[in-house]
């Protein structure tokens, strides 16, 4: 008996142990350009956290374009298995975006769809994700925001609904140092309060 309940004890504290070590976020950037609007405003998101959140940039520029024939035991590439591993390991997904042509960018396209195979394996499955759409216009990325949710809806990721999280003329509130005016941060703040509620619900 005593030795059931000492294992019983390990295996909770097992378990206590993965929840703790599960609060990191994947911040995924649509826009692969080194100053970018949206990597700016994912910065000033991250900073919000709370201290047990770890939220960490996860690089999708490198991976080559998805093909079936490449993605096999024997030659996928090094990049697909890394981007895996990293989402794969994270409680949740942050998707900060511009928006391109009314769409989402080609390399955050290419991200979901490498991400989601092979089949049955998909990475995106249950994760919460909160999306954030950026653009120097005041249309603030509304095509790109729908446009990813309806993909995100299809991989079977919770989504954050409120607040929807549209910033339009982001050159009018990111400093010389990419830190967003004053009377912004409270808005960022009820995104990631928000979606740190979602993700304790998961």
């Amino acid at each position: 008996m005593l030795k059931k309940s000492f294992c019983d004890n390990l295996e909770i504290l097992k378990d206590m142990e993965e929840f703790y070590m599960s609060k990191k976020i994947a911040v995924l950037v649509g826009s692969l350009r080194k100053g970018s609007f949206s990597k700016q405003i994912a910065k000033n998101l991250m900073k919000l956290f709370p201290s047990d959140y770890e939220p960490e940039f996860v690089e999708i520029g490198n991976l080559p374009l998805y093909n079936e024939d490449i993605d096999t035991p024997e030659n996928v590439p090094a990049e697909y298995t890394e981007f895996r591993n990293k989402v794969k390991d994270a409680a949740g997904v942050l998707f900060v975006t511009p928006e391109y042509n009314r769409s989402i960018p080609g390399g955050l396209k290419n991200a979901l769809d490498v991400g989601s195979r092979p089949y049955g394996q998909s990475i995106w499955d249950k994760k919460p994700a909160a999306i954030v759409s950026v653009s120097p216009g005041a249309i603030s990325g509304f095509g790109a925001n729908h446009a990813l949710r309806q993909s995100l809806v299809f991989l079977n990721m919770p989504i954050l609904q409120q607040p929807e999280a549209y910033i339009g003329n982001v050159t009018q509130i990111l400093d010389e140092d990419g830190n967003v005016a004053e009377g912004t941060v409270g808005f960022l703040q009820s995104i990631v309060d928000a979606y740190v509620e979602l993700l304790n619900r998961y």
